[in-house]
């Protein structure tokens, strides 16, 4: 390859990492208010991953998050700063990077690659969900005591299940059909 194209791909490259940390931002702004917001984040996070690949999806990921670590309201509720990541649902934004980074490094699995990207985003869901919980459980339960298990999924997944389910459809329909056109 010419420099210039390696120069071009980059920029590309570049372009589509910022293209979807916007993404990720304008869909946590569809948000429905709950001690967890019902927002299309995680959907933000499957789409990028799905249409741009692991690399530049995880990227796209942590661009998103360290905009909204600044100050830049790119989080639910058009928030943003350093205290949404410390607060109690924090643990979840922060976990849609490893989202991110199983669904990179689940690509290289052997077997069919549309069962594998359904199976990368399940997995990437669970450890969302595992990270975001634990840090919920720590957060909330230094500002109001312990809470248990049970009580925390109830409140941070059980709710969320069948909403993020759907999210990894249409994200799985969508990315294939838009990474035709992602270079």
């Amino acid at each position: 390859m010419s420099t210039v194209a390696v120069q071009r791909s980059k920029t590309y490259d570049i372009v589509y990492i910022a293209v979807f940390a916007v993404i990720m931002a304008i869909c946590s702004w569809i948000s429905i208010p709950a001690a967890v917001p019902f927002t299309l984040q995680t959907f933000g996070v499957f789409i990028a991953a799905g249409v741009l690949g692991g690399k530049r999806g995880t990227l796209s990921v942590l661009v998103f998050i360290l905009l909204g670590a600044v100050g830049i309201p790119v989080f639910a509720n058009f928030s943003g700063g350093i205290g949404v990541l410390a607060g109690p649902t924090g643990g979840y934004i922060i976990g849609f990077l490893f989202s991110a980074l199983v669904m990179w490094a689940m690509e290289k699995l052997p077997g069919k690659k549309s069962i594998m990207q359904i199976v990368s985003m399940v997995v990437g869901l669970v450890v969302c969900y595992a990270f975001g919980t634990a840090w919920f459980m720590v957060v909330y339960g230094k500002a109001n005591g312990p809470v248990g298990l049970v009580t925390a999924l109830g409140w941070c997944v059980f709710p969320f299940i069948i909403p993020d389910l759907i999210k990894i459809a249409l994200a799985y329909v969508l990315s294939r059909k838009l990474r035709k056109y992602v270079a």
